[in-house]
């Protein structure tokens, strides 16, 4: 109330004109006139400046208050798209799963063709060295069958 006491005492301020302002940006003279939300009413008896100053106070927390629920609102927005962009990770999650599948179906094959070429080439190879020796052993046979001839056809030209 000082603050009150003190506006009455200095003379340069004028209630009157205080007031006359007030209503000049506020329509209507009658407190029934002011648009209040549906959660506060005045009270019967209240002086016209304590029920400007509660309005005045009130409009200022219901703007805060749709300000925060505008922040609601956008938290809201923000959490369905990181809702989609998750969707859209676990789509990516799974193509990277199937992908390293596939690449480990193919590294399967390629390791199975390659031990097969390796078998493959281990069989040849003990083929060659088997036909190799039967032709040497083959060799060894019939020159030991020939020897004896060139040298019987050599005394018989002799």
């Amino acid at each position: 109330m000082a603050g009150v006491e003190q506006l009455r005492r200095r003379e340069d301020v004028s209630l009157v004109q205080l007031e006359a302002d007030i209503a000049a940006v506020r329509p209507g003279s009658s407190l029934a006139s002011i648009a209040l939300p549906d959660y506060v009413e005045h009270t019967e008896g209240v002086t016209r400046v304590g029920a400007l100053s509660a309005e005045a106070v009130l409009r200022d927390y219901e703007s805060a208050a749709k300000e925060i629920e505008a922040m609601g609102t956008e938290l809201i927005d923000a959490a369905r798209k990181c809702e989609a962009l998750t969707a859209q990770v676990h789509d990516a999650i799974a193509f990277m799963r199937e992908t390293a599948a596939g690449y480990r179906e193919e590294g399967r094959k390629i390791f199975r063709r390659i031990e097969e070429c390796a078998l493959f080439t281990e069989d040849v190879r003990k083929t060659c060295e088997q036909v190799k020796r039967r032709m040497t052993q083959t060799a060894i046979i019939d020159s030991s069958k020939e020897e004896p001839e060139t040298e019987e056809l050599a005394s018989e030209r002799a």
